[in-house]
């Protein structure tokens, strides 16, 4: 293994990890650890068959039982990405950048198809509980990281957007989805206009866990990192000032703590019972 890829995944997590005996570091092994999310674009399209081929790459993903409860819609329609534009970069959490990326991707967690099985088996549907939901979104979840992996291999940039959630039934009246089919997650698709930047991410003593978790020196441990990302990356501008004030010292966790003390989706839940779900 290689010092570079060590060195990578060191600046990422703050530690230096252990190098593993007899591995030879695959290249997506390297890109993995220098990834960054994509949030400036080149204008230009690609090509209609790359896209294809991705979303066929995605869909080899691993689902629940063979379930294959996952289905992606590529936006092609200006008229329909237009209005798709509107609803995620307007109003106060709106990011403005979505409209510059070429392609937008909508992964959505499908569980229409399964019950249409018992309906045409002539089979009761026992399991319409919370795991029904869950499944669904798993499965979109997992489509859309491999398909993250499969285009950053390729060389191009790719953002997830959770915000597609804020408009969950705008969008899904927008794609036409059906009942038992929500968005689960957009993402923004093209050739990067510069290296996307590797972000930080907590230490691995916080994060990965052995046996049973723990939270041990937790405090402590998010402290530090909040010092070593303010340092390295530091936050362009500091969230909700005008209700939490200028914090001389801004970190991670003061700014997630103040991302999740406004709310944020409070409608999804109740969209999503709309859409025929049970979240018993």
């Amino acid at each position: 293994m290689t010092d570079d890829f060590l060195t990578a995944l060191e600046e990422r997590f703050g530690e230096r990890l252990t190098q593993p005996r007899d591995t030879t570091v695959p290249e997506s092994w390297r890109r993995l650890a220098a990834r960054g999310s994509c949030r400036a674009f080149l204008p230009e399209p690609l090509d209609p068959a790359l896209i294809e081929t991705l979303c066929a790459l995605a869909l080899c993903a691993p689902t629940k039982s063979d379930l294959q409860q996952r289905d992606i819609v590529v936006v092609e329609d200006p008229g329909l990405r237009h209005a798709l534009n509107r609803l995620l970069t307007e109003g106060p959490l709106g990011q403005a950048w979505i409209a510059g990326a070429p392609h937008l991707l909508v992964f959505c967690a499908n569980n229409r198809r399964q019950r249409l099985l018992h309906n045409w088996r002539d089979r009761d549907f026992a399991n319409d509980h919370l795991d029904a939901f869950y499944n669904a979104a798993l499965d979109a979840g997992i489509a859309m990281a491999q398909f993250m992996v499969a285009a950053e291999a390729a060389g191009l940039g790719c953002c997830p957007i959770s915000a597609i959630r804020n408009e969950a039934e705008a969008v899904s009246e927008l794609l036409a989805l059906p009942r038992h089919v929500f968005p689960a997650v957009a993402l923004a698709l093209g050739r990067p206009a510069a290296p996307p930047k590797q972000s930080y991410r907590l230490p691995l003593s916080v994060t990965l866990h052995r046996d049973r978790y723990h939270e041990d020196e937790l405090a402590e441990s998010v402290a530090g990192y909040d010092e070593r990302r303010a340092a390295a990356q530091p936050y362009a501008a500091q969230r909700y000032p005008e209700d939490f004030g200028e914090a001389p010292r801004y970190g991670w966790s003061e700014d997630k703590a103040r991302q999740y003390a406004k709310p944020e989706r409070a409608g999804f839940g109740r969209y999503v019972r709309k859409a025929g779900f049970l979240l018993d």
